[in-house]
């Protein structure tokens, strides 16, 4: 049976600035999102329509709405 190799005693140190740096990039990207939670969220927005455009018909079945019905069957 074989033994592993061993690794390398002159190996470089690892950078603690990469994981200190992933650790900042993570708090501040968890404080932009407490922030943007507590943001009031506003009125919602209502699309103005005459009385004519509320009473057209919206739906048509054409052609290529059949088609795309037909290939999207379960």
């Amino acid at each position: 049976m074989k033994t592993p190799p061993e690794p390398p005693r002159n190996s470089p140190p690892r950078n603690p600035l990469q994981r200190r740096d992933i650790l900042k990039t993570l708090g501040l990207g968890a404080a932009g999102a407490a922030a943007a939670a507590v943001l009031p969220a506003g009125d919602e927005a209502h699309a103005m329509e005459s009385p004519q455009e509320q009473v057209k018909a919206r739906y048509r079945e054409t052609e290529h709405v059949k088609r795309f019905y037909a290939l999207n069957r379960l």
